[in-house]
């Protein structure tokens, strides 16, 4: 499924909730780690992204995407370079 429009909070909630089935609170700026999201539930959510998008995030994504407000932009920016190519 691709997607319309730029990727959201409110996106990575949604994902975050089907992967991980958290339903604390997430801030933009609060890192995973402090929301309580270990690294299998971040890889669980990279995966579903990656799936649901159709795209493919970048092995430095993943450790630096340290705050949900970091991986919105890195999979906005994922979503632009795929869009023009």
């Amino acid at each position: 499924m691709s997607q319309e429009g730029p990727f959201t909070l409110d996106d990575l909630v949604r994902i975050l909730l089907a992967g991980a089935g958290e339903t604390e609170p997430v801030t933009h700026d609060a890192s995973f780690e402090e929301l309580g999201y270990d690294s299998l539930a971040l890889l669980e959510t990279y995966t579903r992204i990656e799936r649901e998008l159709g795209i493919e995030l970048d092995d430095e994504v993943v450790p630096a995407s340290l705050t949900p407000a970091q991986l919105v932009t890195a999979v906005n920016a994922r979503l632009a370079s795929a869009q023009s190519a």
